[in-house]
Parts: C-alpha cells; structure tokens; sequence
C-alpha cells in the first residue's frame, strides 16, 4: 500500500514539474485557467480564501496558499487531486453527487486512467493535475 501511495506521489509530482514546463514554454496557463473558473470564486483570486462567495459560506473558505506549510513543506498532491476529483469529500464543497464546481473535475471510474495503448491520460486527469501545479505554484514561501 505504502509504495502505491509513493507511486502515485511520485507520478503526480513528475506531473507537476511537466506542466510546470509546458506553462514556462507557451502563454497558456491551463491550470490558472481552471483554477479562475472553478477555485477562486471561493478561494479568492490569490488562493487566501478571500473569494466573494466567502459571505455566503458558513465556514470560511482554507487558504490555498499555505496547503505545503501546513503539510511540511511539502504540498500534499495525492489529496488534493482527491479533493478536486471528489474522492476525497469536502463538506463546503456540497455532496459529491452535485460539488460546488459541477462535475468538470469528477472521478469517472469508467474512464481508464491510462489508455494502454497510447499511455495518454483522460482528459479530467490532465485537467486536475493542471490545476494542482498552479495550486503549488501559489504556495507561500
């Protein structure tokens, strides 16, 4: 279970860093494009929790920002992409038959992660995993 887990940490991060590159080499931000139309009307613009939703949420909005401090100094990519794909549910977020964000981000166990064929991701993958590198790349120092 624990290489599993080490696995998949592993390849999440190797994700990150080849987003990372693609967003370096071209003007298109894919994951701060998924982020403004799903995250920040809640998490706020800059990812303090200070989006203008926050008013009508009875608990307030965490602060995306210090997810790494808060997990020493590492940011926790396997629950976060989790989160974001509904496995992992969030009580602000709504039941994970209708979440706060629709079902652009859903976990679809159907859809198989990895076309063997092709070794191309689903789209939601690529989607999710766009959206956790600009998550990390808005971690406080």
């Amino acid at each position: 279970m624990k290489s599993a887990m080490r696995s998949a940490a592993l390849c999440g991060s190797a994700m990150v860093l080849i987003s990372a590159a693609v967003v370096a080499q071209t003007n298109l931000d894919f994951g701060k494009r998924e982020y403004d139309s799903a995250c920040a009307v809640c998490h706020g613009v800059s990812g303090k929790g200070d989006g203008p939703y926050k008013q009508f949420l009875t608990k307030p909005p965490a602060d995306l920002t210090i997810l790494a401090k808060k997990n020493g100094g590492v940011l926790p990519v396997s629950r976060l992409y989790n989160v974001i794909d509904g496995r992992w549910e969030v009580l602000a977020h709504g039941p994970r038959e209708m979440p706060v964000f629709g079902r652009g981000f859903a976990f679809e166990p159907a859809e198989p992660a990895i076309n063997p064929f092709t070794a191309e991701m689903s789209s939601v993958q690529v989607r999710i995993l766009a959206l956790i590198d600009y998550i990390n790349r808005m971690q406080a120092n």
